[in-house]
């Protein structure tokens, strides 16, 4: 018989074939058929999960003919899959990437519009200055800071703009949608496309920003302190609130955090009383908006508003995104 050339496609995986040689058929009683095509193949091939197909014999039938063809050894493995613990982690810790890359493009932004106003050197820039020591306050590593010193200087570059966008979501609930960005046209435009895609509504001005009361905020895990401790501390410093995290299914300590909600003057004695218990706490980026009243929405709703929350916050120009649901 002369050499014959195929290609097998069975089982998810490709297997290329060809035969030179006259082996022996793989008997019909121990083979498996694959209708339609005539094709019978050795169940042993097929007895474990991690099969080798090592130099196999089918019978391809056709209509007046037969044709040996020789299946080379092809690995075929089930796909990998993370537990749902493995991938709560996974999860948690995309989100912190998300979370920190999202406050070192904010910064960087207002460094290139501190600069774009008054210069580069902080002694006579006070923006710069402020924008520096905020920098400092959150950690932000030097080389960003310094990467948007010279990027400010590039032809161009222009100076960011603060906006914002109200939006309606599902259940009744509103966001807020806080960008920073070099190009209006563009961001409104990306905002939109995602408020439309994933069911949202746009909101005119006014309509959402009234349900909200901007203020400083310091952010700590639920593991890293009780709710009675942060009460005393914020009783101590003249803190305005403490806020609990709501409890959403499938949420661990490491994803909720107090809010001890503060005026601007009290801030840095909340830091100090916090370094001085060694309760560990994240600040925020300047400030923060929070609900006046909360809107409570249904399990579905919640997990579209979700969905529309993570998908704004993709988009380069959005920096953050608020909402008054619970």
């Amino acid at each position: 018989m002369g050499s014959t050339r195929t290609s097998l496609s069975a089982f998810g995986a490709v297997l290329p074939t060809s035969s030179s040689d006259s082996s022996k058929h793989i008997s019909p009683a121990n083979s498996f058929s694959l209708p339609g095509i005539g094709l019978r193949i050795s169940r042993n091939q097929l007895s474990s999960k991690y099969s080798d197909f090592t130099n196999a014999l089918v019978l391809l039938n056709g209509a007046n003919h037969s044709k040996n063809v020789l299946v080379k050894k092809t690995r075929m493995c089930p796909p990998v899959s993370m537990g749902r613990r493995s991938a709560k982690i996974a999860g948690r810790k995309g989100a912190q990437d998300t979370k920190k890359a999202k406050l070192y493009s904010k910064i960087g932004k207002e460094v290139i519009s501190a600069v774009k106003k008054g210069g580069s050197d902080p002694g006579s820039n006070t923006a710069l200055a402020n924008v520096l020591e905020k920098a400092k306050e959150l950690d932000v590593p030097k080389e960003v800071v310094e990467r948007n010193v010279k990027k400010a200087s590039e032809k161009g570059q222009e100076a960011y703009i603060e906006k914002v966008y109200e939006v309606y979501g599902f259940g009744g609930a509103s966001m807020v949608v806080e960008v920073l960005t070099d190009k209006i046209t563009r961001s409104v435009k990306f905002v939109r496309e995602v408020v439309k895609d994933y069911g949202g509504k746009m909101a005119d001005p006014g309509s959402v920003m009234f349900k909200f009361k901007r203020a400083r905020v310091v952010n700590i895990k639920v593991s890293n302190a009780d709710k009675d401790q942060l009460l005393t501390i914020a009783l101590d410093v003249g803190a305005e609130d403490v806020i609990e995290p709501p409890f959403y299914e499938d949420d661990s300590d490491e994803d909720r955090y107090y809010k001890v909600v503060s005026s601007a003057d009290n801030y840095t004695a909340i830091l100090s009383k916090l370094r001085e218990e060694g309760i560990k706490f994240e600040i925020d980026n300047g400030s923060e908006l929070l609900p006046i009243t909360t809107t409570e929405v249904d399990d579905e709703a919640m997990d579209l508003n979700k969905e529309l929350m993570s998908k704004l916050l993709e988009l380069d120009d959005v920096d953050a995104v608020y909402t008054d649901q619970r």
